[in-house]
This record gives C-alpha cells, sequence and structure tokens, in this order.
C-alpha cells in the first residue's frame, strides 16, 4: 500500500504502531499472558515427549522421568546416569531439541518486555523532537 500500513489484514504480534501510544497497563498484561501461553503450549507437550521418552527407552519410573525430562528442558543436565544405549541416544536429541525450545520460549516471554522498553524510549525521543 502506497500509505505505508502493511498489507496484511490483522497485526499478529499485536504491539503498538510506531505512531500510537505505549500500552497500558492492562494491556502489556494481557499480551504477557498471551506469551506466556504460547511458552506454556511449545514447553508442556515438549516435557510430556521427554517423560515418555525417558519412561519408553530408560524405563524410568514416573518420578524419574520427569525429574530428567524437567531438567533437561530447562537446561540443567540430566539427573540420573542412562544406562541403555537408546536411552542415551534419545536423551542427546532431546536436549538439542529442548535447548531450542528453551531459546524459543524464551523469546516469545521476553519479546513483549524489550518492545514496551523501545516503545516508551522512541516515544519519548519524539516528544522531545517536537
Amino acid at each position: 500500500m502506497s500509505d505505508g500500513r502493511s498489507a496484511i489484514p490483522f497485526n499478529l504480534t499485536q504491539f503498538e504502531k510506531r505512531h500510537q501510544k505505549v500500552a497500558t497497563r492492562i494491556a502489556f498484561a494481557e499480551r504477557m499472558a498471551r506469551a506466556i501461553g504460547l511458552a506454556l503450549i511449545l514447553i508442556l507437550p515438549s516435557l510430556v515427549v521427554g517423560i515418555a521418552g525417558y519412561r519408553y527407552f530408560e524405563g524410568m519410573a514416573l518420578t524419574d522421568a520427569f525429574l530428567n525430562a524437567s531438567m533437561i528442558l530447562s537446561s540443567m543436565g540430566p539427573a540420573s546416569e542412562l544406562k541403555t544405549q537408546g536411552g542415551k541416544i534419545f536423551a542427546g536429541f532431546y536436549a538439542l531439541y529442548c535447548g531450542l525450545v528453551v531459546v524459543i520460549a524464551t523469546g516469545f516471554v521476553l519479546a513483549p518486555i524489550f518492545h514496551r522498553v523501545l516503545h516508551k524510549f522512541h516515544v519519548e525521543t519524539a516528544r522531545e523532537d517536537s
């Protein structure tokens, strides 16, 4: 479009644009809740896959599988020594996958915070310029 607006019919991020005021605290809280929800949608199934993998490949009890899966998912490392070849291969791929999940989930949660800080800075700078 020639007026500088995006051709996308909806705002996927729901962040305010440059010319708009900084979002209210309620809008920011809703945005943070949505971001945390997206992170949980990514993290919880990943945790379930990890628990299932440790139970299947290592024959761990549910609590031990949960402990190991959550430790790997939080980038802390395994809690117990793995005994089977299949378990070790699963744990290696699961750890690589979890590294990406942590980065993506962190991005989901930090994006609204960074946007708010940068948008406030931009709005204050624009006020000083005028």
